[in-house]
């Protein structure tokens, strides 16, 4: 599975009554993803309901398309997790605070089992550069099994005793400083970074703008905190017309080594990565249906 086929991931409290209906794609049927949390959304006196929750959900749950992963709250609550009966169907974890100190306690526990891993970058090696390249370093060696990197937007303001306001983008913030560090560092190396979540449910112009930003700033995924949130995420993950058939024309096989189309110049020896992932999300997300264009290659 490729970390572009999870969309935007619905976090559901451990806790939530309707949780086999929602995992078993019942309750909204949209969903690509989702996230099953014992931490943060979880007060530590009702871990243990949390953890029943998930047990009896994994009993009853069904083969579908949707993808579902569970954060773990810490490694003892990993453990207990894995030795659930039925633990194996889902797609993996979301390890939450990972750090270098941590990443091989997170590892070991792991260790013998094929699931899928989405570190969480929400800490104060965030804002230390060493740190992150160790981090790096480290999760090169696990990069078979790194699915995504997730950004803790909220814990990393909290860090700085911030919170975001309504209608104040990411990237209006010094997340967008974070962002961009955290791209630099990890994006060449192959790893894929999703992006924090918009605190506010009925904000949908402002989630809109992020979520273009997102893109623009080289993240792809989302959490979603509401379902409603997802079909707008999910909405400007399709591609425009005139990039598809610039894509195309990028990646066929008889293309020059430099052309005209539209007013842009293409290049595939250094647009291709750019063509690839154009293509990838057309093939999942579609066509935004009020931009196809008719463009025209031409040999300058």
């Amino acid at each position: 599975m490729q970390a572009l086929e999870l969309g935007a991931s619905l976090y559901v409290p451990g806790t939530h009554p309707q949780l086999l209906s929602i995992v078993n794609a019942e309750k909204y049927p949209f969903l690509r993803s989702v996230i099953i949390c014992t931490e943060d959304a979880v007060l530590p006196q009702h871990l243990p309901e949390a953890l029943h929750n998930i047990n009896q959900t994994l009993q009853e749950l069904r083969s579908s398309n949707l993808k579902v992963f569970v954060r773990a709250r810490n490694i003892p609550v990993l453990q207990q997790l894995l030795d659930l009966p039925g633990i194996e169907q889902v797609e993996g974890f979301v390890l939450p605070k990972v750090e270098p100190q941590n990443l091989p306690l997170w590892m070991g526990t792991l260790k013998g089992t094929t699931f899928q891993i989405m570190p969480t970058l929400e800490t104060r090696v965030v804002f230390d550069r060493g740190a992150l390249d160790e981090l790096r370093s480290m999760l090169l060696a696990q990069q078979h099994r790194v699915l995504s990197l997730r950004i803790g937007g909220n814990d990393l303001l909290s860090l700085l005793n911030m919170r975001r306001s309504r209608g104040v983008s990411a990237y209006q913030t010094p997340l967008g400083t974070l962002i961009n560090q955290l791209v630099l560092q990890f994006k060449p190396y192959g790893f894929n970074l999703s992006a924090p979540v918009y605190d506010f449910t009925d904000d949908p112009e402002t989630l809109v703008q992020e979520t273009r930003m997102d893109l623009q700033n080289g993240l792809f995924g989302k959490t979603a905190i509401h379902p409603s949130q997802v079909p707008v995420i999910e909405s400007l993950y399709r591609v425009s017309g005139t990039d598809l058939e610039m894509a195309e024309a990028i990646l066929a096989a008889d293309a020059p080594a430099v052309f005209k189309m539209g007013d842009a110049m293409c290049e595939p020896a250094t647009h291709r990565n750019w063509a690839e992932q154009v293509v990838d999300r057309y093939q999942v997300y579609g066509l935004d249906p009020g931009t196809s264009v008719q463009l025209h290659a031409v040999n300058e």
